[in-house]
């Protein structure tokens, strides 16, 4: 193997040609994945490869007493088994265990002893000269085990809360509280009091979690990691094996889904390195679907949240606490209740957040951690209040509306949510909704409509880049970011492409190696907004050194020119002089100097100290209509419009196919995601997509998505924020309160199946004044 085989790299169609920011252009790694020439982690094989399958434990926590291995290492093509009796050498402390999203506490260590901390642990890998060998031979290890009681069961356990660690980035504990918000809810006219649960969600991206060790004769190793950060990996690799970060490359060129499973690293890729030292071979490591639900997984969650409001709808309490579970390990935290205090106007807030620990692997980040669960629980509340306000329930967000952070007394750098209201409500015909539940009917199938505010932070990170211009007009732009299906390839070239004024397909960004300028994991919504920056100020430092090489050209046709004037389109520098327009190619510039080659380089740092001065978020609003079967209860989200305020949109084709994606998973959290855990083996079952329902092809319809006009220069230089999580945040509150509006029954735990649907203890009789069970009017 040599290591610096670069794989595939994208490029636009010939005949794009010129392209400028906001334009929609299609993905330029859209051939590569249709014809087969894009390799994901698991497609990178030597003649010399070992196949790993990895053996994982039968009970929820003890200890390993014994294991039996003969059998299995007499399968023909067996080369070893390892476990923590036999592993390699590996660093002891905590410390080399965190990658860069590690939150505090104890990270888990594969192999790392024989105890036991939750179902499904990886016990033992097999290795052997085929897959399917390996596969067999895992079968027959038998383990013997100590058991240990244990507990996995959230709801018997809340009064185990306690307040978490906030050392995890990203992640900021609810803020103190202002006024005085229980008097104010004791005092106030119309209130609503609610609990709501959110069951668990796996991730289930179409490629499973893979690593695959490339071992050269020299050893170093080329690892291939299904991962959102091919440097995150890297780092976790040097620091659990002690190997410098010229022994180790780390590459994810092509990642098949992900949305926070790949933030951090998973156990396949310690494991895999481990096989591949001890056998000083090549090595391959694939989960299987059923092992995709040995690690983490978004948590399960309680909420309770009181709302009080007067007589003309103005908030007067907000109260919002939740409980989430945690692993025995680590306090995995999420943003939960904060959005309560954020998103509408009240002088009276109190937010609260806890942790239960559990005998489960780490919960992990999945598309909008913690919004996914407290907008939804927020949204549904304000949809509760304005039933028993008798006011409608887009009018109850517009009279509590907020320019203001309220919590943090600080402006939004932009807030269209304004905007998102209005033309999500025309478009959706929102004017035309009676206001009773059950009003609307089509033959067996009653219908509702219902609406819902989401939020998301618009986030920015530091990076690093290169752009490297040829003679003959190429040219290539790098950072270390990664790609994992929401076009990050082609939205970087678009941007360079519009900057340096080539070609679309004369512009290569290349992006998923360890080795490349730093990048920061891709999550969060931050990679346009942070990278797409740094490729913009890279090509900025082109545009300046060309500058100064033309002044120098014969004929001084660039005398009289600023820096300013300059503008580059056509694959030419251009300037509209006194005599006339002037016109040089890139390729003279070039050449003229004795140049083959230029290359700059650029860090971009956010403004701190500009930013700080702002609360930074995206924005939505969402409509949706369903139908639901009243004698069976089946649920039919047939409308949604999703209306987007995520700053300037650079390419507006993929932005759009990020919120249709998290429409769809919002519809799916809605209606059908949930791990389902029995709780007397503390072992999740439904661990296949036969049991683990994600809504599907049938059960997606009309989805309409509207971009309102933003344009943010706090967030980032191009005016950026990004759309990848706040497509989903919302959309499961909507639906909720679509099926109240078709069904007069309140749903308050996710998913909502047929059987919550039906449930008669929840009902709305004509004539109510629409409040629920756990709901309180004075």
């Amino acid at each position: 193997m040599n290591r610096d085989d670069i794989d595939v790299q994208p490029v636009a169609e010939p005949g794009t040609g010129y392209v400028r920011k906001g334009d929609a252009v299609a993905r330029v790694d859209g051939r590569a994945k249709v014809t087969g020439g894009a390799r994901y982690a698991a497609e990178h094989l030597t003649e010399d490869m070992a196949f790993g399958v990895v053996v994982n434990s039968t009970i929820a926590k003890g200890r390993i007493v014994a294991m039996h291995l003969d059998e299995a290492l007499a399968v023909p093509g067996v080369a070893q088994i390892l476990s923590h009796a036999n592993r390699p050498n590996t660093r002891k402390l905590d410390l080399f265990y965190k990658d860069m999203t590690a939150p505090a506490g104890s990270p888990f260590k594969p192999f790392h002893s024989d105890a036991i901390f939750y179902s499904g642990q990886p016990v033992a890998l097999v290795l052997a000269d085929t897959f399917e060998a390996a596969r067999y031979a895992a079968s027959l290890v038998r383990v013997d085990y100590e058991q240990q009681p244990h507990e996995t069961h959230l709801l018997a356990n809340l009064e185990r809360g306690y307040k978490p660690s906030r050392l995890k980035a990203g992640f900021s504990p609810p803020p103190a509280a202002t006024g005085d918000a229980e008097a104010a809810f004791d005092a106030a006219l119309v209130k609503v009091d609610s609990t709501y649960y959110a069951g668990v969600e796996h991730h289930n991206p179409m490629e499973m979690h893979a690593t695959t060790v490339l071992r050269a004769r020299d050893g170093h190793l080329t690892i291939y990691d299904k991962s959102q950060s091919s440097q995150n990996s890297r780092w976790m690799v040097s620091q659990v094996f002690g190997l410098s970060k010229d022994q180790v490359t780390v590459r994810n060129p092509f990642v098949g889904g992900a949305f926070g499973s790949g933030l951090r690293p998973q156990y396949n890729l310690i494991l895999a390195v481990m096989a591949a030292l001890r056998l000083e071979r090549s090595v391959r490591v694939v989960l299987s679907r059923q092992q995709m639900f040995t690690f983490g997984h978004r948590p399960e969650t309680w909420q309770r949240v009181r709302l009080a409001a007067d007589a003309q709808g103005r908030l007067q309490s907000v109260m919002h606490e939740a409980i989430a579970e945690t692993s025995r390990l680590e306090d995995y935290v999420e943003v939960v209740v904060n959005w309560s205090g954020q998103l509408y106007k009240c002088e009276n807030v109190k937010l609260a957040y806890q942790v239960v620990q559990l005998d489960h692997y780490s919960p992990i980040d999945m598309r909008a951690p913690g919004a996914a669960h407290g907008v939804h629980a927020l949204e549904v509340a304000m949809d509760e209040l304005a039933y028993a306000l008798r006011m409608d329930p887009l009018a109850l967000r517009l009279a509590n509306y907020s320019e203001r952070d309220e919590a943090q007394d600080l402006p939004y750098s932009t807030k269209e949510l304004r905007a998102c209201y209005e033309q999500g409500a025309a478009r959706f015909g929102w004017s035309q909704r009676p206001m009773a539940p059950r009003s609307m009917r089509e033959g067996n199938e009653l219908i509702g409509w219902g609406m819902a505010t989401g939020q998301w932070d618009a986030m920015q990170m530091f990076a690093r880049a290169s752009a490297v211009l040829h003679a003959d007009g190429r040219l290539v732009v790098s950072s270390a970011a990664s790609d994992i299906g929401t076009g990050t390839y082609t939205v970087m070239a678009q941007i360079a492409a519009h900057a340096m004024g080539l070609p679309l397909e004369q512009v290569v960004f290349r992006l998923g190696d360890s080795t490349l300028p730093v990048a920061p994991i891709e999550g969060g919504s931050s990679h346009v907004a942070t990278v797409g920056s740094a490729v913009e100020g890279v090509c900025e430092k082109l545009q300046r050194t060309l500058f100064g090489m033309a002044l120098s050209l014969p004929g001084k046709p660039f005398a009289r020119a600023r820096f300013a004037d300059i503008r580059f389109r056509d694959g030419a520098m251009c300037f509209d002089g006194a005599s006339g327009p002037v016109a040089v190619a890139l390729s003279t510039v070039l050449a003229q100097a004795g140049l083959d080659h230029l290359q700059e380089k650029y860090l971009m740092l956010p403004n701190i100290l500009k930013q700080r001065k702002y609360v930074r978020a995206t924005h939505s609003a969402v409509f949706c209509e369903v139908r639901v079967d009243e004698d069976f209860g089946t649920v039919r989200v047939t409308r949604v419009v999703s209306a987007i305020a995520a700053g300037r949109i650079m390419n507006p084709q993929l932005a759009r196919s990020q919120i249709l994606g998290g429409v769809v998973w919002g519809i799916s959290q809605a209606l059908h995601e949930e791990t389902h855990a029995d709780h007397r083996l503390g072992r999740f079952m439904n661990h296949s997509f036969a049991e683990y329902h994600v809504a599907a092809n049938a059960d997606i319809h009309d989805i309409d998505v509207i971009f309102v006009n933003e344009d943010d220069r706090i967030v980032s230089r191009l005016g950026a924020k990004g759309v990848g999580e706040i497509g989903l945040v919302g959309v499961a509150a909507a639906v909720a309160n679509a099926i109240f509006h078709a069904t007069g029954r309140r749903v308050r735990s996710t998913p909502m199946t047929p059987d919550k649907v039906m449930a008669p203890s929840q009902e709305w009789a004509a004539g109510d004044s629409g409040i629920g069970i756990g709901a309180v009017q004075t």
